[in-house]
């Protein structure tokens, strides 16, 4: 929990994206559940502004990019029926008006109020007025939309990385299959939670016909940074996380640990990444009833300054040869050095969905790295077998993802899978 690691459509969409904004008008707000209304009445802090993350590029936007205070994720699932055109034109079309919305734009010309009076409009409008808000719009890939029981749906089964495989089963697991895994997924990020949804649901709303949406979820209050600028955010459990995470400005560790190189493979892949999602019930009434001293045994850090218990400041490399870290606290098992050096970018939220049946918080981290290599995260997870912080934490949703590299100027994200 508190790791120091751990084509270009002119004047709009495809004929067949539209088709799909005019079917799929009015059902995305409630596929999307209630947490997503929760998020659009929240009140904007004084973080939203207009600052523009271009959409394409060397890698994709919303990995190095500085992490934003309120994600939208979704998991989507190709429709029964769908041909391989269908696929490569919701990438286009997706594409297409992620260029947009990245830049503070509807997602065509004539957007939510420009169209004809008699049609649904290509747009919801409910960003209309608002700033970029920082918006990134990442798109990856699931093992499943490379073959599914056998079947190679798309005629792409030969081009599956041959690390994409569904994430083993984890100690401390209680997945729910439903809220795991999909054949495409998005990540919008951004510093208004309304602009992450608007994204979101409009891309959900032009995949009506090809893709369906299979389970999202809402974060907010970012748990990691990724420039240094950024102060060390708190998680749920009021301990400062991510101290040690990779920065934009490390180019060395990117390379090293989170940019699949030109040398690995599979080619089309080369300048992409791995992102692996968990999603992490913490037993907030629990932790509640537990002393401050055994709160700190079980991180390893200070929860006033963050400090490692071998002494220093935030940032001063713990000490464990000492014996004041417990050889079990979340800390040590998490750290480089007792993982042969291995580190992954963590970019993952707080979340809360209101209560559980027995009237407890739902609430907790929604873990979300990238890496390599998934090797690297499955590394990692396992070395946190025996973590003291395992009493307080259930894994309830996972789910990995091929993160492809940046779409070209006027072209589409994951080109580079069909050439």
């Amino acid at each position: 929990m508190t790791s120091d690691q751990v084509p270009n459509v002119p004047g709009g969409l495809s004929r067949r994206g539209l088709l799909g904004l005019v079917a799929g008008a009015g059902v995305v707000g409630a596929a999307l559940g209630a947490g997503a209304t929760a998020a659009v009445a929240a009140t904007r802090g004084d973080a939203a502004s207009d600052a523009v993350h271009p959409f394409a590029g060397e890698h994709q936007a919303g990995i190095t990019t500085p992490v934003q205070d309120h994600l939208q994720f979704a998991a989507y699932d190709m429709a029964d029926g769908a041909t391989r055109d269908d696929l490569i034109s919701l990438l286009d079309d997706w594409s297409y008006a992620a260029s947009r919305m990245t830049q503070g734009l509807d997602v065509s010309a004539t957007g939510a109020v420009g169209g004809s009076p008699e049609a649904p409009p290509d747009d919801t409008g409910e960003a209309l007025g608002l700033p970029a808000s920082n918006l990134t719009i990442t798109f990856g890939f699931g093992p499943t939309l490379f073959e599914s029981d056998g079947e190679d749906r798309f005629g792409i089964a030969d081009r599956r990385p041959a690390a994409l495989e569904r994430l083993p089963s984890f100690l401390g697991d209680d997945l729910d299959p439903v809220a795991s895994d999909g054949d495409l997924c998005i990540q919008a990020c951004a510093d208004d939670p309304q602009v992450a949804f608007h994204a979101v649901r409009n891309l959900t709303r032009i995949a009506f016909g090809r893709a369906r949406l299979r389970w999202s979820q809402l974060g907010f209050g970012r748990t990691s940074k990724t420039v240094a600028d950024q102060a060390t955010p708190r998680n749920l459990f009021g301990y400062k996380d991510g101290t040690a995470n990779i920065l934009a400005d490390d180019e060395d560790a990117l390379r090293e640990h989170v940019w699949v190189g030109s040398d690995d493979e599979p080619a089309w892949l080369a300048g992409g990444s791995y992102l692996a999602v968990r999603r992490i019930a913490m037993l907030m009434e629990t932790w509640d009833r537990t002393r401050l001293a055994e709160q700190d045994r079980v991180v390893g850090r200070d929860k006033a300054d963050g400090a490692p218990l071998s002494g220093g400041s935030e940032t001063t490399a713990p000490d464990f040869s000492g014996g004041a870290i417990d050889a079990a606290s979340h800390v040590s098992l998490a750290h480089p050095d007792h993982n042969d050096g291995i580190r992954i970018l963590r970019r993952g939220y707080n979340y809360v969905d209101g209560n559980t049946s027995l009237g407890r918080l739902d609430a907790g981290l929604f873990f979300l790295s990238y890496q390599r290599s998934p090797d690297q995260f499955v590394t990692l997870q396992r070395a946190l077998s025996t973590d003291l912080m395992g009493e307080y934490l259930s894994h309830t949703a996972s789910a990995l993802f091929a993160i492809p590299p940046g779409a070209r100027d006027g072209g589409s994200v994951g080109a580079g899978l069909f050439a």
